[in-house]
């Protein structure tokens, strides 16, 4: 069983007191509102009644998550736990229109601030030039440089001029915590990083877009403990200015560094369903759903 969790997202310099957090959005298992009661949070991206279907046929068997109404406010890490196949990497790919690559089918309402990412005149690359993905394994282009990857969105946006791309790879570097590591060989292939070093590089080439939103699906799940710590010293760092959707399966890592957590489950109908979200310390230790409570303590799971 979990302990306590703390009342900040990390100690030392960069504590946050997310006792603040408590209105941000309801605590019921529907999901959050992201309308009357919340309060003066501003939501990054909100979903209403969002469900995704794969495949032609319509079988409920195919709902891959059902009926999801979720907000994440602005400039707070939201963990997304839950045992795997619940469809917590879903609900990330919705965001970011990865589905629009494959047989899955959304419906509901997906914001991005005003931005309605499928309406019919939203195109695809306007809505990742404001979200950013990184992946659970570190996914760099392995015939490119430590630059070359850094800067790959940014070229796929049509941006040539030298001096920019320069400029914007050390700065995104920077963020990540790179910099100092690399700056003397960014012309060597990338793949010649440790695998802490390649997952931060992936972090770096998503904020070189400058995102307002960064997408993370189980970033440190294949990083020894120290690089771990690493990620999760950036995640917290970033989000002081980034709007951050973790999926973990990590508990303790979602007590340490997010502000608010969101918890997915199988329905009987073998969907993924949101069961309970609300500040991270409330979902720990005083659940409302008593779903929660067995996930969390390890009964389920």
């Amino acid at each position: 069983m979990l302990g306590s969790p703390r009342r900040t997202g990390v100690d030392g310099d960069g504590d946050r007191d997310v006792e603040g957090d408590a209105d941000a959005g309801s605590d019921s298992g529907s999901g959050s509102d992201s309308g009357s009661g919340s309060g003066s949070v501003e939501f990054a991206v909100t979903l209403e009644h969002v469900s995704v279907r794969y495949g032609k046929v319509e079988n409920a068997k195919q709902v891959a998550v059902r009926d999801v109404s979720l907000a994440f406010p602005k400039n707070q890490v939201t963990a997304l736990l839950g045992p795997s196949g619940c469809g917590k990497t879903t609900i990330l790919r919705t965001i970011n229109r990865l589905h629009d690559h494959t047989t899955g089918r959304v419906s509901g309402a997906v914001k991005i601030g005003e931005l309605d990412v499928y309406a019919r005149d939203t195109q695809p690359e306007i809505v990742r030039t404001r979200v950013g993905m990184v992946f659970q394994r570190p996914n760099l282009f392995p015939t490119l440089s430590i630059f070359d990857n850094v800067v790959a969105g940014l070229r796929m946006n049509g941006v040539r001029k030298r001096p920019f791309l320069r400029e914007a790879a050390e700065a995104a570097l920077r963020q990540a915590a790179l910099w100092d590591s690399v700056k003397d060989r960014l012309g060597l292939p990338a793949v010649r990083l440790s695998g802490g070093q390649q997952q931060r590089l992936c972090i770096a080439r998503a904020l070189a877009i400058g995102p307002e939103v960064l997408l993370l699906d189980e970033p440190c799940s294949a990083l020894d403990p120290q690089a771990s710590a690493r990620v999760e010293q950036l995640i917290v760092e970033l989000s002081a200015h980034i709007t951050i959707a973790l999926v973990t399966h990590n508990l303790f890592q979602a007590t340490r560094i997010s502000h608010r957590t969101a918890v997915f489950l199988l329905d009987e109908q073998n969907s993924g369903t949101l069961v309970e979200d609300g500040p991270t310390v409330d979902v720990f230790s005083s659940p409302k759903d008593p779903r929660t409570l067995a996930y969390v303590t390890g009964t389920i799971g």
